[in-house]
Parts: C-alpha cells; structure tokens; sequence
C-alpha cells in the first residue's frame, strides 16, 4: 500500500453525512490515483468496555462496506476492537496502524479520540504525523437545518431522534431514510385475519424507531419496491408483544408471510402513534386510513440500500 493513502479510523455506523464529508475529503487528498481506506470499528467499542450499553445499530456490517464503497472508497477493512486492541496508548496505535498501512493523509473530525481512555485527540494525532510522515485533515462538522436551527450531525443524534419518531429528521442526517434489513421470520398471523398480510421483520441489534406507523417502502419477495404501511410497537390492541416490526407491502399480490427471504424496508415518514382499540373493526377502519395515506405520502423512487 505504498503510495498516495489516505485513511480514516471510525466505528461509520449509519453512514450519515459527516461520514460522507470525510470520504470526500479523503478522496480529495488522494486524489484518482490514490486509495482512501476505512478502518471501521465493528462492534462498537462500548460492546467491549462496558457491555450492554452499546448503543444499538443503524446498520449492518453489509450495508455499511456497500454505502462506503458507493461514497467513494476504495476498501473497507472491518476491526474487531478487543479489550488489547483498546488498551492501546495512543502512540502505539498510531505507530502500528503507519506500519501496516503507510498513510499519506489521516482524516477526521474534530471530535476524532484514539487510543487507551480516548486520550488521543488531533492535536496528538499531527504531531505523531510529523513523526511518522502522514499529514492530518481536519474536516468541519457537518450540520443540517431544522427548523430555524443548524443540528450538528451525528450517530448518536439520528439514533435518538428515530426514537423520539424523528424518521425525516433522521433521513436529513442520513442523506437517505433510515433502513432496516433482515429475514422475514414468524409471527402470529394478525395481518391475515385483519385482511392485511404482514411480513415480521427480525431486525436483530438494529435499531428499531418509535412504536407507532409509519409509511415507507419495502421490498417484495420478487425483488420489486412496494409502498409499505410499517407497525412498529407491541400489538396493544391485543395481548402485547415484545416489540416488533410489521410490514404491509400495499397492492402487493402474493404472500408476504412465508419466512426466511430477506426484507429491506425504508421509513419515510411518521403517521401516527400506537393504539389500543376497542376491538378489530375500530382498528380494521383505522387500518385502511393508514393505506390511504401511505399511498398518498409515498412514491416508488428506489431508495438506496
């Protein structure tokens, strides 16, 4: 890897804009000939340190290599940050990453922390720079408007404002709407009686939004992309749930229930909130306003996975 590198050392969960910021101003330094390369963390370091408080994920190992490698780089190596891995000291780091890489260009926001108890900062990362003969790039926040504010952009702002509900707040972050992708598992058949079909979506560690409905879209087991009316929650209208994530695939013809093919489904936009009702016709009617306004809120642009 001798040569024009530049590198950047991140956990990348979401790929969100900033992410993308410091792609390109990688690709910048390196310019056509040269090769930006990730380092991407995977689990996140807290999984390691501190387990259970991990923040959950906004996407897969899969999804992230894709969306880096469509943002503009050239390899993506994934790094399992074992306790020894995390009790490096900064120097060390640094030094063994040079010798197994040999960067020309590091580049990181300005909130960029490496090494044993995130001692490193960038003020030590240039001056390891002038020691081992990279050059670091610092690349400015990225914010996004809301309202008459500028938000800056963030992992831990896009997980919580899909908690909050926040789906379009989350897609601005993003630059695309928040996906979850996994295998269409069992479930208790409720879609089928209720004359809407469901597909039970495992969502694994990934980050499930509010409960509530939402409109989005989804994939049919043949591959096309459908309007999805999408229940997140935990089914209060009848004996509760753990919480779940359902999809209606709206006009679509055939099964959606049979278990094992893999969904990817984009929330677009919120609704309403979760619901107990007085019963099934009550909820059968409010079902139907619910594909009433995913077909009205929705087109069927193909939305990146």
């Amino acid at each position: 890897m001798d040569g024009h590198v530049s590198m950047m050392i991140g956990n990348f969960d979401g790929v969100h804009l900033g992410h993308r910021a410091l792609v390109t101003a990688a690709r910048t330094a390196a310019g056509a000939d040269g090769r930006v390369v990730v380092l991407a963390l995977d689990p996140h370091p807290a999984a390691v340190l501190r387990p259970g408080t991990e923040p959950p994920r906004l996407s897969t190992r899969e999804q992230r290599r894709a969306w880096l490698l469509e943002a503009g780089c050239d390899e993506v190596l994934f790094v399992e940050p074992t306790a020894e891995f995390l009790s490096r000291t900064p120097e060390s780091f640094i030094g063994e990453l040079v010798s197994a890489h040999r960067p020309s260009w590091i580049v990181e926001g300005s909130d960029f922390r490496f090494g044993r108890d995130r001692v490193g900062d960038l003020d030590l990362l240039r001056a390891l720079g002038d020691q081992h003969g990279f050059e670091v790039v610092e690349v400015p926040e990225v914010h996004v408007p809301r309202g008459a504010e500028s938000v800056p952009v963030h992992s831990r702002t896009i997980r919580q404002r899909l908690i909050d509900g926040g789906c379009e707040d989350a897609a601005c972050m993003l630059g695309r709407s928040y996906t979850l992708q996994g295998p269409v598992v069992s479930g208790d058949r409720r879609g089928r009686e209720l004359g809407m079909p469901t597909a039970n979506l495992d969502h694994g560690d990934m980050l499930l939004p509010a409960d509530g409905i939402y409109a989005g879209t989804a994939c049919a087991p043949d591959g096309c992309i459908r309007r999805a009316a999408i229940s997140v929650g935990t089914k209060p209208t009848f004996k509760e749930t753990p919480r779940v994530c359902e999809v209606h695939l709206v006009d679509h013809v055939g099964p959606v229930d049979d278990y094992g093919w893999t969904m990817t489904v984009h929330f677009q936009h919120w609704l309403r909130g979760q619901v107990a009702y007085d019963g099934i016709e009550p909820l059968r009617e409010q079902l139907q306003q619910d594909l009433e306004e995913t077909r009205r809120r929705v087109d069927l642009q193909p939305q990146g996975e």
